[in-house]
């Protein structure tokens, strides 16, 4: 294999390579963090920030009471479905020290998604916002969830304040569909269980598994990338030694807008700037525009990280321009291309450059990232991050000339293990020891990467990976459709948008009905936007939809500009 000399593009002071066993597992990570930078400011959401030591306090209290009060031994899975609150790093920082798998659930999803996840997953506990609760009781009968812990958005406000907020969230605003749900333990009450408990230390390893982190990956139906302690302790350790030459530890705050949940802010916003000392401030609701730009005039913030999405729609905002942006030292670009446009207006308007960076969550997630000291390509994906190696690869598995077009690989201590029993598509994306991202990209004289195309047929709605098979399979459901296919158009806001090609069952089937229908089974952002109807879908040989054709056709007719 070719090797690039990325590393003389390194910004001074870069290590080219890194320890990934500098922590035994996560909760080694968590106790030296805890313990270091006890008295600094840790987590805020709302209004109420926890010290790092207060913080400890709660995780201590809950790993409690998932140790003593429950049956979930270690290895069992259990799911967190909630948007960015401080309970979720409690939840989360307590069920690794139990040496539990953690699978982080889209509060959006659908019943029919939830019961995919937790059924593939084996879950058997599960944490849940009350406002979703009742899509749980739908399917709770379907899994095998035994241990169910529920959590109104304002439980850890305290005082008035959280009594106001939950009053407000269930009855003047009505956000909490009625539930019947009579085992569930309430989160405060767990806490209350598990604070006269005591926690006894689990060993956990680095080859253990952390998180099962669902992805449609480069192939199929939605499935569990084995992500384990190594892997994460890896990462963390990789963007690190990237950011060393800007952040300083116990200094920095950070905005996390992006969930939790999804394997990006995890690894960056959560483990990361939980090991730099960090303040963490949580916006839960960042799709409220006007409301996230007064919470950040409330911050002297230094970091940042979103989607090309979310910092358009930030300089959208008339106030945005006016907030102090004196401590900001850089911004953090990915799940999506970051476009050129908002990267460049985001540095005359704040003064910090917009770094885009790349990964999967396969890869937990971040594989390459543009330097920090000024010498960022726009329009790059960067560098390989230290200890990772990456090649392009034709599709006889040899690798491109340099400049030339190929497959992206990787290889890295933060690659996942594989999919969760699933041994034969964790063959498919495996090349030797190479993991096979699905994108297309050429790697320029200078070491620089770019992407060029994705390989397969998956749709990037606002940095979500939407697959042509579920939207199909979904739309297919519909009694008065005989087949369907799905593409991804482009679209201004998001990137790209669904749309379904449809051969009618019953010549009375509408548009409107196609949208009500995928509304009821998929989240928002995975319903198609567009529907046309036709006489006939293009078809190979062996009567497979290519789809490849469907976008070809299409583009010559539309323009979605």
């Amino acid at each position: 294999m070719a090797t690039h000399n990325w590393f003389q593009h390194y910004p001074k002071g870069v290590p080219h390579t890194i320890n990934p066993d500098e922590y035994k597992s996560l909760p080694d990570l968590f106790e030296t963090g805890f313990s270091k930078y006890q008295d600094l400011p840790a987590m805020e959401n709302m209004g109420k920030c926890f010290a790092y030591s207060e913080l400890n306090e709660k995780v201590d209290q809950f790993a409690g009471f998932l140790q003593n009060h429950t049956n979930l031994e270690k290895g069992d899975r259990i799911a967190l479905q909630m948007p960015n609150l401080l309970q979720y790093p409690i939840a989360m920082f307590a069920a690794l020290k139990c040496g539990l798998v953690v699978v982080n659930t889209n509060p959006l999803y659908t019943p029919d998604e939830m019961k995919h996840q937790f059924n593939d997953s084996g879950a058997k506990a599960i944490v849940i916002l009350e406002n979703f609760a009742c899509n749980l009781e739908e399917i709770l009968s379907e899994t095998s969830i035994e241990t169910v812990i529920t959590t109104e958005i304002g439980d850890l406000l305290g005082g008035l304040k959280k009594t106001i907020t939950n009053f407000v969230v269930k009855r003047i605003k009505k956000m909490v569909p009625p539930f019947s749900l009579p085992n569930a333990v309430k989160f405060n009450d767990a806490l209350k269980l598990g604070q006269s408990s005591s926690f006894q230390r689990v060993e956990v390893t680095g080859d253990d598994l952390a998180f099962l982190q669902y992805t449609g990956g480069t192939t199929g139906v939605s499935k569990g990338a084995m992500l384990s302690h190594r892997n994460l302790v890896a990462n963390l350790e990789q963007v690190c030694a990237w950011m060393s030459i800007m952040l300083e530890e116990g200094k920095e705050t950070v905005i996390t807008a992006l969930p939790l949940y999804h394997v990006f802010a995890l690894t960056c916003n959560c483990l990361v700037m939980f090991k730099l000392g960090a303040k963490n401030v949580l916006i839960t609701n960042p799709r409220d525009m006007p409301g996230f730009v007064k919470e950040l005039g409330k911050h002297q913030f230094s970091v940042i990280t979103g989607v090309n999405t979310l910092f358009n729609g930030l300089l959208n905002q008339p106030k945005f321009s006016a907030l102090d942006f004196s401590k900001l030292k850089v911004a953090f670009g990915g799940g999506m291309a970051v476009q050129k446009v908002v990267a460049e207006k985001w540095l005359n308007t704040t003064g910090a450059p917009l770094a885009e960076g790349y990964g999967l969550t396969e890869t937990s997630p971040v594989l390459t990232t543009n330097p920090l000291d000024g010498t960022d390509r726009v329009g790059t994906i960067g560098l390989p991050i230290p200890s990772t190696e990456i090649i392009m690869l034709d599709d006889d598995g040899n690798e491109v000339k340099q400049g030339e077009p190929g497959e992206l690989c990787a290889k890295g201590p933060q690659v996942m293990k594989g999919y969760w029993q699933r041994p034969e598509d964790t063959a498919q994306v495996m090349h030797g020891e190479w993991f096979k991202t699905g994108d297309i990209a050429t790697i320029d004289g200078d070491g620089f990467i770019r992407i060029v195309d994705r390989k397969k047929e998956m749709i990037l709605v606002s940095g979500f990976n939407v697959y042509p098979n579920e939207i199909e399979d979904a739309i297919a459901r519909h009694e008065k459709v005989l087949e369907v296919g799905a593409i991804g158009v482009p679209d201004k806001k998001s990137t790209e948008a669904v749309k379904v090609f449809i051969v009618k069952k019953d010549s009375s089937l509408t548009v409107e009905e196609v949208k009500a229908h995928a509304h009821e089974i998929l989240t928002g952002y995975k319903c198609p936007k567009h529907v046309e109807f036709t006489s006939e879908l293009p078809k190979s040989n062996v009567g497979k939809i290519l789809r490849r054709i469907l976008k070809e056709q299409d583009a010559k007719v539309n323009n979605y500009d």
